[in-house]
């Protein structure tokens, strides 16, 4: 649970608001970005193509959503 600042209503009494949030979404991207990390730098040749398949495992959904998107547009 996460905690937001203390915030005041109309008759300016003080109460927290708390948010319920899921970490599944965090958990699926960790994985997701562990197993590209690992396919990007296994297939590097030098230490540059390893550097660059980090950053491309950092932004994979991208990847995913613009493959996903060119295909359902067919």
């Amino acid at each position: 649970m996460i905690m937001d600042t203390q915030d005041r209503n109309a008759e300016g009494c003080c109460h927290r608001k708390w948010h319920h949030r899921s970490k599944c979404g965090s958990a699926v991207y960790c994985f997701g970005f562990i197993g590209a990390a690992v396919y990007y730098i296994q297939h590097a040749m030098t230490f540059w193509a390893g550097v660059i398949g980090v950053l491309k495992a950092i932004v994979w959904p991208a990847f995913l959503v613009y493959k996903a998107l060119a295909f359902l547009s067919m």
